[in-house]
């Protein structure tokens, strides 16, 4: 894929990138991943205000993540395209590598600060301070 223009970095930024920059937001598409849902039904499986759940709705709604069909007096909401849900899973394969390193990676400097010690302990014994009793 070709390097993308400064306009469509601007767009991929304020579209998706903002959309996707709230823990809430995430939660709820990967709620509508499983299935188109009403208003209640979100604030049930997240135990969130209805308030602040139809506020993120409509940001994602906004940008174009999801899609309203509207049934009688409710509006069900779905994910507009699934592969926003795919993106998040990458994100989150990412994430796990990255966690999957630094903890190899800190297992590693704690085994060598074990050993340091332990071999420093060996080459200079502690001094111990007496005192004397007259």
């Amino acid at each position: 894929m070709k390097r993308p223009s400064p306009e469509e970095i601007e767009l991929l930024h304020g579209r998706l990138c903002q959309a996707l920059a709230d823990t809430t937001r995430i939660a709820v598409l990967y709620e509508l991943a499983a299935g188109p849902r009403h208003v209640t039904a979100l604030v049930e499986a997240l135990g969130l205000p209805q308030g602040t759940v139809s506020r993120h709705l409509r940001v994602l709604h906004q940008r174009g993540l999801v899609v309203t069909h509207r049934i009688g007096t409710k509006i069900e909401y779905r994910l507009k395209d699934e592969r926003v849900v795919q993106a998040l899973d990458l994100l989150r394969a990412l994430l796990a590598d990255q966690l999957e390193h630094e903890t190899a990676q800190a297992a590693r400097i704690r085994a060598a600060k074990k050993f340091t010690r332990g071999q420093g302990s060996q080459a200079r014994p502690r001094k111990t301070r007496t005192t004397e009793v007259p």
